[in-house]
């Protein structure tokens, strides 16, 4: 494809981008055959930096052709399409339908007349053609045609119309939507293989079938208008149109609408002439109702015949007799037919559609046939199954027989169309290619490729099997409640329909009982039920009816009916006083019925006289099969404003306000008793006695709402009475007790008592047995027509019309009252009466008759449902688990199993059992189309309704003969919800027949087992006792549940029944893996489970892949030890590197591979059809399962030119895999050169010079090229390497040229080298197209030798005439555990005998074209060659260059201890001032420091600061990658490689001379010494190699941080002095790894800066002395001078004091003793007698 826009005038596009634009598709190299197709897309043109525009979808109603790019030189073929719009027919009366609403809600009069302004408006292509309007026309003649040009083969598909209503100035309203697809009236001729040029777009003339909403409304707004406009399935007919469509290549039309002459529109007149049709359903039940409280009934219409509402046609019994809805005792409602199914017959005039019919269910015979064998064919899994050829036989005998049967003839058929003979020609051709294509196969081929072609067969005849001439309207059964439609079902007209010209031309339904689901008009997006229906359905000529006889089952009987009414008065019953009710009157009571004026139809005559039967299914309530029943009334009062409270008009009602019995008047109904007595309900808005208040409002004077309390503006008032009723517990079954209530099968005519309905008001429920408050009763008089005699057609068909009741008016029943009227009063009263009706009981008054088909016995069955498991459900309700169990329904029984809590995938095994299930019908007809099981999976919600988990529906194995009964195998069922997949099923279903009365003890019950009838054994898959080990990892990624983040989650794995949890994870931020992560589960499975497990499996070993990749290999192969890691102990495949061509190899003569991340899911939050489950987290894990053994005792298992290459051109595909280059010449002028590859294969070019390496002369590319090519007219590979230069031409540095023929023909296969070993996963997965053995046998044939022969077992192979065994070639199996089978890893050996080209990597010499012969460098590479022919190759090597991954190391310095003192105190203190810094080898420009520690007297520092480093590093190599620029006016980055390793020094801080080195610690992280515990432990022997001397045995000497990922503890700092080391310090530390992913999820600061977490740093503890001297001088002299000679100078003070006293004494000794000496107050004692006061001492 290529597109140029040459289009004048238009320079440039808004943002340079073309959206949503039409390409046409040309053969390139045959430009005059005109349009392949077209394309849709988007172009745009971008700068660098540019943004690419939002392409938005343009609407459906845009011009398409508008869009449409046209190359002018290009050849283009134009058409026009003339579509003929001759007439339509059926129009829905729109506005008189409308005017029905006022006219019943004013009870106005309006005249009927036909209110509908038809046209037909035309689309396509984004043109609009529009037809004149009709007035007042329900069946309009336009004839008008209409041309539309076109370009061949069209862009668009569909021509739509459009009818609608109105003229064009005003609203106009869509009346229909029908499409006419080109696709399917035409034909480009590819569906054919040969001479076949197709047909234009043709079509009809023929009707086209409108559908959409109901054609009559129940309100002033059409609820269903929408579906009028096509955009969804319409629900009804809405009439018919009759078109053609030719395509002339002539001429261009000067008009757009042209009349149709008279001459064609009088040749149209042949294509209208009609047949009469009879359809008659016949229905068997009635099931999964909702719950309906009024009666049902059901409609069958097709067009507007059997339409009830409809006046257009003649009433006929399209529609059954009322029913009551029963309870199943389950979940839904049935309709209680039993015996006596309701029956429907109509007759109906359309063209005769036999050809048609015919031809489609023969096309759709063919291709459901092949569809079942396919599914056969599908199920075949090997070609060795011996079930192929006879799946295989099958299916060709089919597909022949119905290929070659002849399709319906044109010949003699004056109707025929244009299209008809194209389209049967094109049938007729197709049918016949595949019929010879499948001659031409033979089972022996491979079931996949088998499977291809019949799909394609499939494929091709589904393109022939519409049939858009086929204009018959579907057949719609409505269900009606209270005369509204409530659900549908539409049934394909030639599906039922009969044919004379064999079984394939019958509908595929026609005269068999099926089942139908009803659907709602409603669009609500739910997956809803709203009923089944079992029937039976017949459709064909009236002439062809008497056919239908043989198919059906029961006898037809036919019954006129009426109601006689009654009404007590004073005690006695009589029909006076019944008011506007006749005493004759249909079931509704309103319209009149008499007995006596009941008309015969035409050829019918009564069989007797009236007789009474009574109508017992219409009594059944709701409550039926009800255990509980809670009985409520409503007491009601009023007010005026002021007053008080008194009784209601209507005292007594129910919760929808309608009146009802007082509670005192309600009885126990028998089978019943009261649990309780009247109690009022207070558990809600209401006040202490039960009252709840409101306003009446206008019309009805009822309040719409309540309130709890009083105000003094209330009316209203009520409150409500309960009273629980339960059953009466007896021995007979719900079943039993509704048989003996109806008198099924009763031969006895019933007493005058029992034949009268009671009830207490006219439209309450009736009730058998009278009751005191009863005022009105009924009974049903019935009398039988039959034919008058035999004819040849079905008698039913004959039912046309009413059976002409005239009316009863109103004063006739009231007698002498009307006879006193005047003749205009009459006609007065009559006409309004009859407008007060709705056009349902206008059209009522027809009254048709009742045809029944009554089975005399039943057939007793019992259902066993064997419900083993489920998986994969999804729940709906936001959660991650759900609490299923499975409702069964049934035909009118349902059950539900087990509650299962907290899974996606439970295991019921268990059996339910339905006994007594009565159907009535052949049971041969029972065995060829069985009711079908609908299983329904719920999800229980305690508070909420159960949330609806999907469905499933089941077809049962049918067993008529107890003797031969084999029981079904348990099988996968698809789950389905909102018709997309939801899960699967495995379960079985059988139903038995009972011979004889259907008793459960005479038929086979399953095992009882915890309350649940468990699967028996025969059915339950064998189970065998597995290992499942599980890897529980960790957690990733979780999501916040409920607004909150998750914290400890714990995992729950489950499987088989059993399950098992992990210990929660403490802290999710701190350490996202499971404290304890091996676990091993026990578990039953069966084989079949456990097989595909231990097949699907996939392995997750991430440390492999961590550890080795295949640069390993490649390391390994070439020396470079260093970088390959542990490859060679793992015992892979090893790589033979060349240091030449392979074309120069002598020897071929110059020719030539830990964890799983599994997502965690929750349940939709909404349910929308394009919502998925919501990912809410990962799981890292792994699971193995492998058997146990079944003996306890047993030990347990460990934890040459014969066959030739084709000569034609191969389609190939080839890879190239480009390694890497070195010797490369300089080409810039630092030395060093930017090299890029470019690889070329004829026209194709691929490299982006944009991916050039910098500055290297020896690049590493690890690129890989895949394209496809044609051998050999593209034999020539040629790679060549540039230098990118940013400005001038790129200069190109050599190529080397490889003939890629030779090597796909070379018999040394160099097309692919074989590795060493055969590995099915794993670095060196097997990527060749055959196996081994294939290759063996290729090989063998080539050579002209015996094909090889192999053992069993695989281990013992015979070829050469030698025999060799396995253990020849493999001494030791490896433990990498990626080998493949025995068989194919002996076949791979052999084949490496013989000389073939190896899994290699040759160099290649580069070579310039000016400089010929000289060497430009050498380039390592490969190339694989896979012919198309073979199959798609394995995968490709992945040699992408390894990338680093990022990490970062945290240093948390804690403490330091015994730090050497260089600095000395003024009072001769040692002390230091200590700090550490610490950097990555070769990042010393990130390097980091700590605060200083002052004045550490004793080598102590408290410092609790973090370094953060960050890094990139290489695992595979063991080097962290640093990226530089050699210069500053480098414009690229070089790349330096450097072992991992941490540079830690402890300086002393000075602040006036340069800071003294104290010591240095580098620790090497992929080698570091452990730390000690302690201090005292870390000593210098710990930084000694390994090789000086032997490591503990408990604590490795050193260790890897990248494995240990977090170390703490002490380690020692050393100086060096005199050539030696010394200890000059010690560091307490913790080194923590973390990956980038980590780091971003336990953020850290540096130092202890914000985010100061993971861990959190408390500022350190550190000596009050540790301070800077000179910011604090008197606080110097304290810690200076103080506390270090606290002693000396209390002891110096002491000293000083008693210096003092000393000195004191001295100086005042002297005198002290002089003055004892002389005492001179001697004289005074002596002469103490003298003084007067020495008396008054005391002294003797």
């Amino acid at each position: 494809m290529s597109f140029t826009d040459r289009r004048p005038g238009c320079p440039s596009l808004p943002g340079h981008a073309l959206n949503w634009k039409w390409l046409s598709l040309y053969h390139p190299t045959h430009l005059n055959a005109g349009l392949r197709g077209y394309l849709k897309v988007s172009l745009c043109v971008l700068g660098a930096g540019d943004q690419a525009p939002e392409l938005d979808k343009p609407a459906e109603s845009e011009d398409v052709e508008s869009n449409l790019l046209k190359p002018a030189a290009m050849p283009v073929c134009m058409a026009t399409f003339q579509l003929r719009i001759y007439r339509a027919e059926d129009m829905p009366q729109m506005e008189d339908s409308c005017l029905h609403y006022f006219r019943s809600m004013f009870q106005m009069h309006v005249d009927k007349r036909i209110c509908v302004d038809p046209s037909v408006e035309v689309s396509f292509a984004g043109k609009t053609r529009c037809t004149r309007v009709m007035p007042r026309n329900a069946n309009p003649e336009w004839n008008q045609v209409l041309f539309f040009p076109a370009q061949l083969p069209s862009v668009c598909d569909k021509i739509k119309l459009t009818v609608l209503n109105g003229d064009q100035a005003g609203k106009r309203d869509v009346l229909g939507t029908t499409y006419i697809n080109l696709s399917q009236v035409s034909s480009t001729g590819a569906e054919i293989e040969g001479d076949f040029s197709g047909f234009l777009p043709c079509f009809g003339p023929s009707f086209l079938t409108l559908y959409g909403s109901p054609r009559e409304f129940t309100s002033l707004h059409d609820p269903y208008e929408k579906l009028n406009s096509g955009s969804e399935e319409g629900v009804a007919y809405r009439g018919r149109i009759l078109v053609e469509l030719n395509t002339s290549m002539d001429r261009t039309p000067r008009q757009e609408i042209e009349e149709i002459p008279a001459e064609a529109v009088a040749r149209v007149e042949r294509y209208l002439s009609r047949r009469k049709y009879g359809l008659c359903a016949i229905f068997y039940s009635a099931t999964m109702l909702p719950a309906i409280k009024e009666l049902i009934q059901f409609e069958v219409s097709i067009g507007n015949y059997g339409n009830k509402f409809d006046v257009t046609c003649k009433p006929c019994a399209s529609t059954t007799q009322y029913s009551q809805a029963v309870f199943d005792g389950n979940h839904y409602h049935y309709l209680p037919w039993y015996d006596t199914k309701p029956m429907v017959a109509i007759t109906s005039f359309w063209e005769d559609a036999s050809y048609y019919m015919d031809t489609l269910n023969i096309l759709h015979s063919t291709r459901d046939r092949l569809t079942l064998n396919l599914d056969a064919l599908r199920s075949v899994r090997t070609a060795e199954d011996p079930s192929l050829g006879d799946v295989w036989k099958k299916l060709l005998k089919e597909l022949l027989e119905d290929c070659n049967r002849p399709l319906p003839s044109l010949e003699g058929r004056v109707t025929a169309t244009v299209l008809d003979q194209q389209l049967r020609d094109l049938r007729g051709r197709l049918l016949h290619q595949v019929a010879r294509s499948a001659e031409r196969l033979s089972a022996g081929m491979n079931p996949n490729t088998l499977i291809l072609k019949v799909e394609d067969w499939l494929q091709r005849i589904n393109t022939i099997t519409p049939e858009p001439q086929a204009s018959m309207p579907d057949v719609v059964i409505w269900m009606l409640c209270k005369e509204k439609r409530v659900a549908y079902a539409r049934v394909k007209a030639h599906t039922i329909m009969f044919s004379k010209a064999g079984p394939c031309a019958c509908g595929k339904l026609c005269g068999k009982t099926h089942t139908l689901f009803l659907k709602s008009p409603q669009r609500d997006g739910k997956d809803t039920i709203h009923g089944q229906l079992r029937m039976r359905m017949w459709l064909s000529l009236v002439s062809d009816s008497q056919e239908f006889m043989r198919h059906c089952e029961g006898k037809i009987g036919v019954y006129a009916e009426t109601y006689e009414n009654q009404v007590k008065i004073f005690g006695k019953w009589g029909p006076k006083g019944l008011m506007q009710h006749p005493s004759f009157s249909d079931i509704t009571g309103k319209i009149g019925v008499p007995r006596d004026k009941f008309q015969l139809p035409k050829g019918w005559h009564w069989d007797g006289d009236w007789a009474v039967e009574p109508q017992r299914r219409l009594l059944l309530d709701t409550e039926t099969n009800h255990s509980e029943v809670l009985e409520e009334v409503y007491e009601n009062e009023s007010r005026q404003p002021g007053e008080e409270w008194a009784p209601a008009p209507s005292p007594n009602t129910d919760a929808g306000g309608a009146a009802v019995s007082p509670k005192e008047g309600i009885v126990c109904p028998k089978g019943w008793h009261f649990e309780e007595g009247w109690r009022v309900e207070v558990n809600r808005a209401v006040d202490e006695s039960g009252w709840e208040y409101g306003i009446g409002i206008p019309p009805t004077g009822t309040p719409r709402s309540w309130n709890a309390a009083e105000k003094t503006y209330h009316t209203h008032r009520r409150r409500r009475w309960l009273r629980r009723r339960c059953r009466d517990l007896n021995t007979q079954s719900q079943e039993q007790e509704i048989a003996s209530f109806l008198q099924l099968h009763s031969t006895g005519k019933p007493s005058e008592e029992d034949t009268w309905e009671y009830a207490s008001c006219f439209g309450w429920k009736f009730h058998l047995q009278p009751r005191p408050h009863d005022t009105y009763r009924r009974r049903c008089w019935r009398r039988k027509l039959v034919p008058v005699q035999p004819a040849r057609v079905a008698p039913i068909f004959l039912l046309e019309g009413s059976l002409g009741v005239e009316f009863e008016d109103q004063e006739k029943e009231e007698g002498e009252e009307k006879e006193k009227q005047t003749a205009r009063e009459k006609k007065i009263l009559e006409e309004g009466e009859r407008e007060k009706r709705s056009p349902a009981q206008n059209i009522l008054q027809l009254n048709t008759p009742l045809i029944t088909c009554v089975f005399q016995q039943p057939n007793y069955y019992q259902l066993h449902c064997y419900i083993y498991q489920a998986r994969d459900l999804t729940p709906s309700d936001g959660r991650s688990s759900s609490d299923p169990y499975a409702h069964v329904s049934f035909l009118h029984r349902s059950q539900r199993t087990q509650t299962l809590t907290a899974t996606l995938s439970p295991s019921w095994d268990q059996t339910l059992v339905f006994d007594h299930v009565l159907i009535y019908g052949d049971p041969q007809a029972i065995r060829q189309d069985p009711p079908l099981v609908v299983l329904e999976l719920f999800g229980q919600d305690i508070i909420d309704k159960d949330d609806f988990l999907g469905r499933s529906m089941c077809s049962p194995l049918v067993c008529l003969d107890l003797g031969s009964r084999h029981l079904p195998c348990l099988q996968w069922y698809p789950i389905t919800k909102q018709q997309k997949e939801a899960g699967e099923l495995l379960a079985a279903f059988e139903l038995l027949l009972d011979p004889k009365d259907g008793a459960p003890g005479h038929l086979p019950a399953p095992s009882w087992k915890n309350g649940i009838y468990v699967i028996p054994s025969g059915i339950r898959p064998t189970l065998r006792l597995m290992a499942i080990e599980i890897l529980a990892w960790g957690l990733r990624g979780l999501q916040s549940y409920n607004l909150l983040s998750v914290m400890s989650p714990s995992l729950v794995v489950e499987c088989g029944g059993e399950a098992i949890q992990t210990a929660p994870i403490r802290d999710l931020h701190e350490n996202p893996n499971f404290p304890i992560n091996v676990f091993l589960m026990r578990v039953m499975l069966s084989r079949m489970a456990a097989e595909s497990w231990l097949r699907t499996t996939p392995r997750a070993e991430k440390e492999e892949e961590e550890c080795v990749d295949w640069w390993s290999k490649f390391y390994a192969a070439t020396g470079d030890l260093a970088k390959s890691g542990d490859y060679l102990q793992t015992g892979l495949d090893s790589l033979k590197v060349y240091n030449c061509e392979l074309e120069a190899v002598p020897e071929f003569q110059g020719l030539q591979d830990f964890c799983q991340t599994f997502r965690l899911y929750r349940g939709l939050v909404q349910e929308k059809a394009n919502e998925d489950p919501l990912v809410v987290g990962e799981f890292k894990g792994l699971f193995q399962i492998y058997p146990l053994p079944e003996d306890p005792s047993s030990p347990l298992p460990p934890r040459q030119f014969q066959e030739l290459p084709e000569s034609q051109p191969q389609k190939c595909l080839l890879r190239v895999y480009i390694v890497r280059a070195f010797n490369l010449p300089p080409k810039d002028r630092n030395g060093l050169c930017d090299p890029y590859v470019q690889v070329t294969l004829g026209k194709k070019k691929l490299g982006d010079r944009d991916q050039y390496l910098p500055n290297t002369l020896e690049p590493v590319f690890g690129r890989v090229f895949e394209l496809p090519c044609t051998l050999p007219l593209e034999k020539d590979l040629q790679i060549s390497l540039f230098d990118y230069d940013l400005i001038l031409p790129d200069q190109k540095i050599g190529a080397t040229s490889i003939d890629l023929e030779n090597r796909l023909l070379s018999r040394f296969r160099a097309s692919c080298g074989l590795p060493q070993s055969y590995c099915i996963s794993g670095p060196c997965q097997w990527r060749d197209q055959l196996l081994p053995t294939q290759l063996l046998e290729n090989f063998a044939r080539m050579r002209s030798l015996a094909l090889p022969e192999f053992s069993a077992d695989g281990g013992k192979a015979t070829f050469m005439g030698r025999a060799f065994l396995l253990g020849q070639f493999e001494n030791k199996v490896p433990a990498h555990g990626h080998l493949g089978s025995p068989r194919e890893r002996l076949a791979l050996h052999l084949l490496r005998t013989c000389g073939l080209v190896p899994e290699h990597l040759e160099t290649r010499t580069l070579y310039h074209s000016i400089q010929p012969g000289i060497d430009q460098g050498k380039l390592q590479m490969w190339v694989d060659v896979f012919p198309e022919s073979l199959g798609p190759p394995g995968p490709a090597f992945n040699i992408t260059p390894r990338k680093p991954k990022r990490y970062e190391l945290r240093c948390i310095i804690w403490n330091t201890r015994d730090v050497d003192l260089q600095d000395t105190s003024i009072t001769g203190q040692r002390m230091s001032d200590i700090y550490v810094k610490g950097w990555l080898d070769g990042l010393e420009e990130e390097r980091q420091r700590t605060d200083v520690h002052y004045r550490s007297l004793g080598g102590e520092g408290n410092f609790n600061w973090r370094f953060i480093f960050p890094f990139e590093f290489l695992p595979m190599e063991q080097v962290c990658v640093l990226p530089e620029k050699q210069s500053l006016w480098s414009l690229d980055e070089t790349v330096l490689k450097v072992p991992p390793k941490l540079v830690l020094q402890v300086w002393d801080n000075d602040k006036f001379s340069a800071d003294d080195f104290l010591g240095v610690l580098e620790i090497k992280l992929l080698s570091m010494p452990c730390p000690a515990r302690r201090p005292r432990a870390c000593t210098l022997k710990m930084l000694q190699d390994e090789s000086d001397s032997p490591a503990p045995p408990r604590c490795p000497r050193r260790t890897s941080l990248f494995k240990q990922r977090l170390a703490r503890g002490w380690w020692p700092c050393v100086v060096q002095e005199e050539g030696r080391q010394r200890l000059s310090g010690k560091i307490e530390m913790t080194l923590e790894l973390l990956t980038a992913k980590e780091a971003e999820e336990r953020p850290a600061g540096k130092g202890r800066e914000e985010p100061n977490m993971n861990p959190t740093l408390q500022p350190p503890v550190r000596p009050e002395a540790s301070f800077l001297w000179f910011t604090a001088p008197l606080k110097s002299l304290r810690y200076i001078l103080w506390q270090p000679h606290k002693c000396k100078i209390i002891l110096g003070l002491v000293l000083l004091l008693l210096l003092l006293l000393f000195a004191a004494f001295i100086y005042s000794s002297p005198g002290y003793l002089a003055m004892k000496l002389i005492n001179p107050f001697r004289s005074l004692h002596s002469f103490g007698s003298l003084n007067p006061l020495a008396g008054s001492s005391g002294s003797p």
